[in-house]
């Protein structure tokens, strides 16, 4: 099982920033796109953003202009810098390895909770 290691959630007041980091080993990185996704109480699991191993990113419509997704190849880590928070960004976060911004594997992370709240 390659390992995924999330870190950065938090509790955050609506309106404010929040940088979540999914970090893996650099065999693996370098060959794979990676993705944010999200799974608030009650919903299905939801693509957040993705990015390949070119730099192609793409976004949900509801974090369009609000997220940005990058990736640190000399650090074999992907970020998510969510910025403008709203309470309904609430929800826990997952990260995976994909093939592109559409294909993915069935590889992810353990999670990290972000809720918005004041």
């Amino acid at each position: 099982q390659v390992p995924l290691v999330e870190s950065g959630g938090g509790l955050v007041q609506p309106g404010g920033s929040l940088r979540l980091s999914c970090a893996t080993s650099g065999s693996i990185f370098s060959i794979h796109s990676m993705g944010w996704f999200r799974q608030a109480p009650g919903k299905q699991r939801e693509l957040v953003a993705a990015i390949t191993k070119g730099g192609n990113t793409r976004y949900a419509d509801s974090v369009k202009g609000r997220f940005t997704i990058s990736r640190d190849d000399a650090k074999n880590t992907v970020y998510l810098q969510m910025n403008s928070v709203k309470p309904e960004d609430t929800a826990v976060y997952f990260c995976r390895l994909g093939y592109s911004t559409t294909a993915w594997s069935g590889t992810w992370g353990q999670g990290t909770q972000v809720t918005v709240s004041s």
